[in-house]
């Protein structure tokens, strides 16, 4: 992969969302799984930006939904992961997991803010 594909923190609990929801995959939905898992807070402007700047990258890309079937329903931007982002978030979670194999995280926790 080369320099500069690497994913951010952020961006990767984004990309991992979009994975998880499928074609749920939408601002509010993305911003709800980041949090509902980390427990982070999550601003909406932060999702939107993170997806922006991951379509640019060539690892998301978006398809408008039909307007919701209720007054005033609105169509939604639905994300999904294009091969270069599956590929960039395999890459990312092959990483991470090669990183913790045999470190010892009992006390780790005492971190946490």
């Amino acid at each position: 992969m080369p320099k500069g594909r690497f994913l951010a923190e952020f961006e990767l609990y984004v990309m991992l969302g979009v994975a998880g929801l499928g074609e749920g995959a939408y601002g509010a939905a993305i911003r709800r799984a980041i949090r509902g898992r980390t427990g982070r807070p999550v601003s909406i402007g932060a999702v939107y930006a993170t997806v922006s700047r991951l379509e640019e990258k060539g690892l998301l890309s978006h398809a408008v939904s039909e307007p919701r079937p209720v007054p005033g329903g609105r169509a939604r931007k639905i994300y999904a992961l294009t091969p270069a982002g599956e590929a960039a978030v395999a890459h990312s979670t092959n990483m991470i997991r090669r990183m913790v194999e045999g470190v010892e995280l009992d006390g780790l926790e005492a971190w946490a803010p």
